[in-house]
């Protein structure tokens, strides 16, 4: 069967995105042959968010010479040592002048949507860790940078859509293997530009280096901060690598003094509501009566430049599925405070069938006007022909609710979560110790 594109009845459909071709090839129209087609890891980012698509760009020219090195190639003999500044990089979203960039990013409060944020905060993140790791040399095989884990991403105040947006990062404390990254989302008030309240939103990434042949951890340049903000932010950066190291120990201790008493008296109330429902107190609700879940097969065009499933992706996935869930429980629109953490604890790839589960872990009323919502999202690669299922990643997100919400619904009140199990009441006293404990760091 021909197709008649001409016909007035057929509508042709375009590519919106990039080419992947070379900006110098022939144009569309001419030889297919006569194209030179970039290499395929240079392809991925152009489904992406164009901010994350440039970026990916603008990582791919620091080693589009080595993307497909020699197996031979050896591995970077000699760590040079550099500073923040080298590894410091910016991207501005001209909202205020760009129709289409902004209505790819508006909310329906006519705000940034934090989930797509978070995507290019990864991307940004990933930019700079390749920056400070690449030692520009064509002839030796270039580093697997990945996501680990993300430590704290707090919103300090509304970020519209209409004002020109600017975030700025660079390389704050480094390890053997590991590069802390912080970001800064800046964006000035309307009526001038005091920089004292121009910091809307601040993240820390940590990524980790992989040896691109052995798969085995790999060594990063070493770090040299010149300026005292540079310095304060290298130590508050090991302040945070040590306490992420004798968390787990620290949590095991309090968990032997006094931990099975608060266990105990969690599951008390959740008895109730197991044993007796009638009596159980209507002010609360089991934390299994708080879940939401979604499913997705990974699919090609959500990879990053190494063939895995962008970071950035699925914290976009997990904090839109994060949000409904505290929308359903609190019968109100809520609004984002912060991602407490997120554990990249295995890669995701291309075909994989991936569950997101989700529920409230626990509300705080220390603010009457500004209850907080904890939410837990985990994701699951899951194998149906294995008959296995492994958590790939765990993100906790703490909500509010908007102002105009509450303004509109008198009497309005959060519920109070409990356990039925013993497993859910230890999730929920590991996330308020580990919450109470970097509070107290902070």
């Amino acid at each position: 069967m021909d197709f008649d594109s001409s016909s007035p009845r057929t509508i042709p459909v375009v590519s919106t995105v990039a080419t992947p071709f070379d900006n110098n090839s022939s144009p569309v129209n001419g030889p297919s042959n006569s194209q030179t087609l970039k290499p395929i890891a240079l392809w991925p980012g152009m489904y992406h968010s164009p901010v994350t698509n440039a970026l990916w760009e603008a990582r791919s020219k620091i080693f589009e010479n080595i993307l497909d090195p020699p197996k031979d190639a050896p591995p970077q003999g000699e760590l040079l040592t550099k500073t923040p500044r080298q590894s410091c990089t910016s991207i501005l979203y001209n909202f205020s002048t760009d129709y289409t960039l902004r209505e790819q990013y508006r909310d329906p409060w006519n705000e940034v949507r934090i989930g797509k944020l978070l995507e290019d905060l990864d991307a940004l993140a990933g930019t700079i860790s390749v920056k400070h790791c690449s030692d520009d040399d064509s002839t030796t095989r270039p580093l697997l940078l990945v996501t680990a884990s993300v430590d704290k991403i707090v919103l300090k105040k509304p970020i519209s859509v209409d004002i020109d947006l600017k975030i700025v990062g660079s390389a704050v404390w480094v390890g053997r293997s590991s590069i802390d990254t912080q970001l800064d989302v800046i964006q000035y008030p309307r009526e001038g530009s005091d920089s004292s309240d121009s910091v809307a939103l601040t993240a820390n990434f940590i990524f980790v280096a992989r040896d691109s042949k052995t798969g085995k951890a790999a060594p990063v340049n070493r770090l040299s901060p010149e300026t005292e903000h540079e310095r304060l932010l290298f130590e508050e950066a090991e302040a945070r690598n040590k306490l992420r190291k004798g968390k787990k120990a620290k949590e095991r201790k309090e968990f032997e003094n006094g931990g099975i008493n608060r266990l105990e008296a969690l599951l008390a109330e959740g008895r109730i509501f197991c044993d007796m429902p009638a009596l159980a107190d209507r002010d609360s609700i089991l934390l299994r009566d708080t879940g939401l879940e979604n499913s997705l097969i990974c699919q090609p065009q959500q990879r990053n430049i190494h063939g895995r499933i962008f970071g950035g992706f699925l914290m976009h996935r997990a904090f839109e599925l994060a949000f409904s869930t505290a929308y359903a429980f609190a019968g109100m629109v809520p609004y984002f405070l912060e991602v407490d953490h997120v554990d990249f604890l295995r890669p995701v790839d291309v075909g994989d069938f991936l569950r997101f589960k989700s529920c409230v872990l626990y509300t705080e009323y220390e603010h009457s006007e500004q209850p907080l919502i904890n939410v837990e999202v985990v994701a699951h690669v899951t194998r149906p022909e294995l008959r296995s299922s492994e958590v790939s990643n765990t993100f906790y997100f703490t909500f509010t609710v908007r102002p105009e919400a509450k303004a509109t619904n008198y009497g309005w009140t959060i519920r109070k979560v409990v356990p039925a199990t013993e497993e859910e009441a230890r999730r929920i006293l590991e996330r308020m110790d580990a919450e109470a404990l970097q509070s107290s760091k902070s």
